[in-house]
Parts: C-alpha cells; sequence; structure tokens
C-alpha cells in the first residue's frame, strides 16, 4: 500500500506545474512538443557543427559557441571559443568525411548534455588519416536558442 502511495504521489508531482496548478492534457502534449523541438535542434546542430569541421569553416561555431565556452582536446589542452574556432579554418587538414553519429540528447530543463560519435577520414598534409573521438557537449538555452558551453573530447584509439 505504502508503495501505491508513493507511485500515486508522484504521478500527482509530475502533473503539477511549478505554479502548484495542475496542468491541462493540451499543456503536456505543448511540452512534450517543445521539448521534442528542443531535442531535434540539438540533434540538427550536432550534424551542423561536423559539416563545418569537414569544410574547415567556423562560422555555426560563431554562433552556437557562447563566449565563455571551453573546450578540452583529447591532448588535455583547453580552448576558449577563438581559440576553437582559429583551430578548425587554420587546421591544415582537408576531410574526404566527417560525420557525426550515434548521437544522444539528454536534457534537464534548459540544460542540455549532447554525446556523439565523430568520425573523420581526410589528409593532413601528405598523410591519410582516419579518427574517432567520443565528444560531449553542454548546452544551456536561453533567449538566442542553444548555446554550447563546454566540450570534451575523447580520441579512440585505433
Amino acid at each position: 500500500m505504502r508503495k501505491l502511495v508513493v507511485i500515486c504521489l508522484g504521478i500527482m508531482g509530475l502533473l503539477i506545474a511549478p505554479g502548484g496548478r495542475a496542468q491541462s492534457p493540451a499543456e503536456l502534449r505543448e511540452l512534450a512538443k517543445q521539448r521534442d523541438e528542443k531535442h531535434d535542434e540539438l540533434l540538427s546542430i550536432e550534424k551542423d557543427m561536423a559539416r563545418a569541421m569537414q569544410w574547415n569553416n567556423g562560422t555555426i561555431f560563431r554562433r552556437i559557441y557562447g563566449d565563455d565556452f571551453v573546450g578540452i582536446l583529447p591532448t588535455g589542452q583547453m580552448m576558449d571559443k577563438a581559440g576553437w574556432i582559429a583551430a578548425i579554418e587554420n587546421s591544415g587538414a582537408k576531410y574526404t568525411s566527417f560525420v557525426a553519429t550515434d548521437i544522444q540528447v539528454r536534457m534537464f530543463q534548459d540544460t542540455a548534455v549532447v554525446t556523439c560519435l565523430w568520425s573523420s577520414q581526410g589528409m593532413q598534409g601528405s598523410r591519410a588519416f582516419s579518427k574517432q573521438w567520443r565528444v560531449t557537449h553542454v548546452y544551456v538555452y536561453g533567449q538566442r536558442g542553444w548555446k554550447t558551453v563546454a566540450s570534451q573530447e575523447t580520441l579512440l584509439p585505433g
């Protein structure tokens, strides 16, 4: 019986808005729709960033990365927004492909943690390369949409 009471209280807690009133089914549907739209937007951003990496184009990073962005490279080096954009635009790598797959989005109100697998192939000078990284991006949703505030890359062996 105690379990049933706890479950019922939990369900009631999910249906009550922060203001203390119950939300209508229409309001719940609208919240779910907004959440799905934000989820889809994050998927799109991740794929757009991979395309920008392929073309050594920093434009999307200027728009998406927050001014206080900090990224951690596979080497452990920390990089701010300006350093990240400069590294992309001046890398010297010529990618034949750069894709983001296995994109997982976890949202917590106006914050999201997105993990994915970056896979790339190309040439660095006269050397061919093929690399994969696990990447984590932390996003915050504000008046201007999603902004990436942190990034962590882990280069996979092989």
